[in-house]
């Protein structure tokens, strides 16, 4: 038994307000429970990278992705879940009464649902760092403005890589996308839009060794093809970097199982390691990262964490 005063006792925290967490605060405040939903930038994770969704239940047209994580928020709101703007920093998961350390405060609750998703993955080339902001990006739909009529690359083959080409086709010149094998994995519909727009060279079996240029930024690139054993030089003023993502766990204890990537492991009720911790959306180790499987995994977090607090009441009394 842990003595606690119930005013500052949460029923759940939820780390993250992207699909999985906003599903996770509506089922959590559905079952009555006292919910905090902890958000480090602006609500809406990764939706806020693209431009539209294309294959959400529901919405047969396309809908923009900022529209889409607007309704999410909202209707977080509209059930009263309580919010704070802050960066998680630590997890004290080893008693009945978990605590989370934040930049603002140390929380405490019954339970934590981590649905702090995955930051995109750099190439880890020289110039990269450099250059970031200045030519070097992880957001089209972020800059793309910046490079109207310039020749840009998009670094990738996966879904993510060929949307975010086809958008800057809008804005760029010409674009190049560069995939390191001789064949893309994303979608056939998307590859099929890719391949027939006269605005994109793909450039097969080739890699980035170097990312060059001035004061103003980004000048061009240094090449290597693996098939042909050659290095050779682009001309660009822009890059943009979409090779998968790394999981948003620097704050996540030991305890908490992880794969060889970082992400959290679970099974199919959401539960990791520790008893009272569940983890939803792109945080977790699976084979689908999409918005609808994480809007799935947060539903069932919340309804996981709902039945762990009635079957343990005796935990916090």
């Amino acid at each position: 038994m842990v003595k606690t005063s119930n005013f500052d006792l949460y029923d759940t925290i939820i780390i993250g307000s992207g699909p999985a967490g906003c599903s996770a605060g509506i089922y959590a405040r559905r079952a009555k429970l006292r919910t905090l939903l902890i958000e480090r930038f602006a609500p809406g994770g990764k939706l806020l990278n693209y431009e539209r969704v294309e294959n959400y239940p529901g919405f047969p047209e396309p809908i923009a992705a900022f529209e889409l994580a607007k309704r999410f928020n909202d209707h977080v709101d509209a059930f009263g879940v309580e919010r704070l703007s802050a960066e998680v920093q630590q997890l004290d998961v080893s008693g009945p009464v978990k605590r989370v350390i934040t930049s603002e405060a140390t929380l405490e609750t019954k339970t934590i649902i981590i649905a702090s998703g995955a930051a995109p993955k750099t190439l880890g080339v020289s110039g990269e760092r450099e250059f970031e902001g200045r030519g070097v990006s992880y957001c089209a739909v972020c800059d793309a403005p910046f490079f109207r009529d310039q020749d840009v690359a998009v670094v990738g083959g996966g879904d993510a890589a060929v949307e975010e080409a086809m958008y800057l086709t809008r804005f760029a010149n010409r674009v190049y996308l560069i995939h390191r094998r001789d064949k893309l994995r994303a979608a056939q519909d998307l590859q099929d839009r890719l391949l027939n727009n006269d605005k994109v060279d793909v450039i097969w079996n080739t890699v980035v060794q170097e990312i060059h240029g001035g004061e103003a930024g980004v000048e061009g690139l240094k090449l290597y093809n693996k098939k042909d054993d050659r290095e050779f030089n682009l001309s660009v003023q822009g890059i943009f970097v979409f090779v998968g993502f790394s999981p948003n766990t620097h704050f996540v204890p030991a305890a908490i199982g992880t794969d060889e990537k970082g992400f959290v492991i679970t099974n199919e009720n959401m539960e990791t390691s520790v008893m009272g911790v569940y983890a939803a959306g792109d945080v977790r180790s699976k084979n689908l990262r999409q918005i609808v499987t994480a809007t799935s995994d947060g539903a069932i977090a919340a309804v996981s964490a709902h039945r762990y607090i009635d079957e343990n009441s005796r935990l916090w009394s």
